[in-house]
């Protein structure tokens, strides 16, 4: 016999708490006009999307773990600025950021700079970071390093994106 499952949300519902988990990203600008980039959090799946002749189109997707996209995240949201490495360094190992854990990474990673275990201290953020450039490749963005700064993402030329890579 069959058993029934009764789900306690309706179909809007789900919907709604769907469209909450994906975040969409113009770049400022620095996609043409009509594209967007997609970031469903719940599945890290980057969805490159373009909407022509009134109908959106997928043009490539890649899918992140969870740990690229703690890395990703605040590249994104603070586009076309820079990310600095206490900013990050609080995402990759906190989640959700605010300014209390900022500061708690900011003293952190100041002490271990002091202690000489700076780049032992960054080492699985920089781990997280190279993997996710090497998937952002195909999409025409690259994540760059400032000296003694942070991360910065660089958009190439999204015209015309490697599809497939």
């Amino acid at each position: 016999m069959q058993k029934l499952l009764v789900r306690s949300r309706n179909t809007a519902d789900l919907l709604n708490a769907e469209k909450e988990h994906i975040l969409h990203f113009s770049l400022q600008g620095a996609l043409p006009e009509g594209h967007t980039l997609a970031l469903n959090t719940t599945f890290g799946a980057l969805s490159y999307m373009a909407c022509e002749d009134n109908r959106a189109r997928l043009m490539m997707q890649e899918q992140f773990t969870s740990t690229e996209m703690s890395v990703l995240l605040p590249l994104l949201d603070m586009f076309p600025y820079y990310c600095p490495y206490e900013v990050m360094y609080a995402s990759f190992y906190n989640g959700k950021v605010s300014d209390k854990v900022v500061e708690r990474c900011r003293r952190r990673l100041l002490e271990a700079q002091e202690e000489g275990i700076w780049d032992q201290e960054m080492r699985p953020v920089r781990g997280a970071l190279s993997r996710a450039r090497l998937k952002l490749r195909p999409f025409g963005i690259d994540i760059s390093s400032i000296l003694s700064t942070g991360y910065i993402l660089m958009v190439g030329d999204m015209r015309s994106p490697v599809v497939g890579g």
